[in-house]
């Protein structure tokens, strides 16, 4: 798949079989990667039953290993900067591998989660789990 902003909804459609917060937090770090790697990188989305059908892992691979995610606090009215603020309070956790050949964010979720986002906003929400090279 290439990352582009058409690739946003069609992505999402893709994954019409999944619930809303695996769809949201897939087209999340979709978008980020245009945002921050470029319109038109080449990525791969993969999403990974964890521990029985109540669990999800989503990953995003895009080939520039630099550029490490980071939750940062968006200001009331701009209009965007919340992207992994989302995928932060809706996952278990999050994180990004990094290797030789690009990096992986992922988040892992529980299925028939939405509505229960973890309270806290900006300070409240985990670092991500960092590590070196791709599975």
């Amino acid at each position: 798949m290439v990352a582009t902003p058409k690739a946003v909804p069609e992505l999402r459609q893709r994954l019409h079989g999944y619930d809303y917060d695996v769809r949201l937090c897939a087209t999340e770090l979709l978008t980020n990667v245009i945002e921050h790697v470029g319109d038109g990188t080449p990525v791969r989305v993969r999403i990974v039953d964890r521990s029985g059908p109540d669990r999800a892992r989503i990953e995003v691979t895009d080939p520039d290993p630099r550029g490490i995610p980071t939750v940062l606090s968006a200001a009331e009215t701009a209009e965007c900067g919340r992207g992994l603020v989302l995928v932060a309070a809706l996952a278990e956790r999050w994180g990004v591998e990094v290797g030789p050949g690009g990096k992986t964010v992922w988040c892992e979720v529980v299925r028939g989660g939405a509505g229960r986002l973890r309270r806290g906003g900006g300070a409240g929400v985990p670092r991500p789990a960092l590590t070196r090279g791709h599975r």
